[in-house]
């Protein structure tokens, strides 16, 4: 094969990969409805283009259901559950099933009091903070999310040695006659699942998404991984990069509450304190946390999503830099990316071809992108 794959990968049609993640998921021991639950997460996360968190994931699920810290059949408990606010236990679970039921259950709450918030601990990676938000925001609701991580990979300003992990946030907001604005980011320049997924596709870093801890730029993902992987000097910048010159201290600072709301609050675990206390078995215990508010609360929808659509057409009016590339509002590049992957299907290279096959079999279950079913 040559790089013409790696490059324009063939292309498959989403039901295809839901299908495909969700026999492996059941293969495992999840209960289908679960299965569904979060191989529809994980395929609408590659339909809106964001690779790092979809069908790339599986290969962390599998290790760390493998070890024996992730429960597959896990039983979500209500810890706590007042007016306004719950606490649920994911049991040791995969996070997409609960964080579905926690933002909906932070909707219901803000349907009756208009503002629900809703945190979860015990819980594994979540996939995309965004897709979350945007299910309050399709229901007329402001979302919000954040989530604690597994991983140490943030070197916070001034510092050598990772410390917190790339901890993002997700914004949603309804629009009214116009898509859901949607924002998602790590608090790091890039997530370590974008340098995997860079690695997937044989390319390089850019510039300022990993140092080595002098402060020197780090190129190869593979040398990347390795240096997350040792957890001990270098890592990933925050966002605004190294230093304070252009605001890395801001990014440092937006992890660290991002920590306080989806780990300190609901009692989730601290990376750095987990690991050095950790054995195979010991599971993320990671915290979420999901907010629903209601606009009406404050004013009339009709006003609401009056405003809300001057925002939209202003910004998009903007003269842009280059003609070809329009100013876009956040969340816009992901809409794109869905139209387009709905009709053409999803890229996947033959490296996380590979990968995909590699866990099928081990789960003793069908590989089923044998062929593109995209012409």
């Amino acid at each position: 094969m040559s790089d013409e794959d790696l490059l324009n990968p063939p292309r498959f049609e989403a039901q295809l990969l839901k299908k495909q993640v969700s026999s492996i998921l059941t293969a495992w021991g999840m209960a289908l409805k679960e299965a569904d639950i979060a191989s529809k997460v994980m395929i609408e996360t590659d339909l809106r283009g964001v690779d790092s968190h979809g069908i790339n994931m599986l290969r962390q699920y599998e290790e760390t259901f493998k070890r024996g810290a992730l429960n597959i059949k896990a039983q979500t408990k209500i810890i706590r559950d007042r007016a306004t606010t719950a606490l649920l236990d994911a049991d040791r679970g995969l996070g997409h099933p609960v964080s579905v039921q926690a933002m909906e259950m932070a909707i219901k709450k803000a349907e009756s009091h208009d503002v629900g918030i809703v945190c979860v601990r015990n819980s594994h990676h979540f996939g995309a903070a965004g897709y979350y938000a945007e299910i309050a925001a399709r229901q007329d609701f402001i979302g919000i999310v954040t989530t604690s991580t597994r991983g140490i990979s943030m070197v916070p300003t001034r510092g050598t040695q990772p410390v917190l992990g790339t901890n993002p946030f997700a914004f949603a907001a309804p629009a009214g006659k116009y898509d859901p604005l949607v924002l998602d980011f790590a608090t790091t320049v890039a997530a370590v699942n974008k340098v995997k997924v860079r690695r997937l596709r044989e390319l390089q870093l850019p510039d300022g998404w990993v140092n080595d801890g002098d402060g020197r730029t780090i190129f190869d993902p593979n040398e990347a991984i390795r240096i997350f992987e040792n957890q001990s000097f270098g890592g990933l910048n925050p966002v605004g990069g190294i230093g304070e010159t252009l605001g890395g201290h801001k990014g440092y600072g937006l992890a660290v509450f991002s920590h306080i709301l989806s780990g300190a609050m609901p009692g989730a675990s601290f990376s750095p304190t987990r690991v050095k206390n950790s054995n195979a078995d010991t599971p993320d215990d990671l915290g979420h946390y999901f907010q629903a508010i209601n606009p009406e609360s404050f004013r009339t929808k009709e006003e609401y999503e009056n405003d809300i659509e001057v925002v939209i057409e202003t910004l998009r009016s903007v003269k842009p830099s280059d003609p070809d590339k329009p100013v876009l509002v956040p969340g816009e590049p992901e809409q794109i990316s869905r139209k387009d992957r709905q009709k053409n299907g999803i890229p996947v290279n033959r490296n996380l071809r590979n990968l995909i096959k590699e866990i099928a079999q081990n789960a003793g279950v069908e590989y089923l992108l044998t062929n593109n079913t995209i012409p």
